[in-house]
């Protein structure tokens, strides 16, 4: 199965990545699978390009990264990535494994802030509609 968005190997290396998920991605997927979180679509651990983002949301072009201790010494390296995927259209917003795992509302608002649509979803319009 060939994908446009990025190369075999690494379409094969993010489910692998999405069977080995942290504790921290776990606890915030509980939250955004299912369109639970305002409605927004989200995949985890997806292939884009050369990269493999923990969380997006094709619908608003946003990107959720949870970073853990191994990230610190490679602040460079999230820098060229987040910079290659911001030239691409899409907006990234990072946290820390122990920001999810201490004040997840906290982490959640943040996210429904950051990627609510400036219209209403389909859904919520058919709602309103009704009313």
């Amino acid at each position: 199965m060939t994908h446009k968005r990025t190369t075999p190997k690494i379409f094969f290396h993010a489910r692998e990545l999405r069977k080995a998920q942290t504790p921290a991605e776990q606890k915030l997927w509980a939250y955004l699978r299912n369109h639970r979180l305002n409605g927004l679509g989200f995949r985890r651990q997806h292939a884009l390009g050369p990269f493999i983002v923990d969380f997006c949301c094709p619908m608003c072009k946003g990107i959720v990264e949870l970073d853990g201790s191994q990230h610190i010494d490679q602040n460079e390296y999230d820098e060229s990535r987040t910079e290659w995927l911001n030239n691409q259209g899409w907006k990234v917003i990072r946290f820390t494994n122990q920001q999810v795992e201490q004040n997840l509302d906290a982490v959640l608002m943040v996210i429904m802030e950051a990627f609510a649509p400036s219209q209403p979803l389909p859904s919520e319009k058919s709602h309103m509609e009704e009313k």
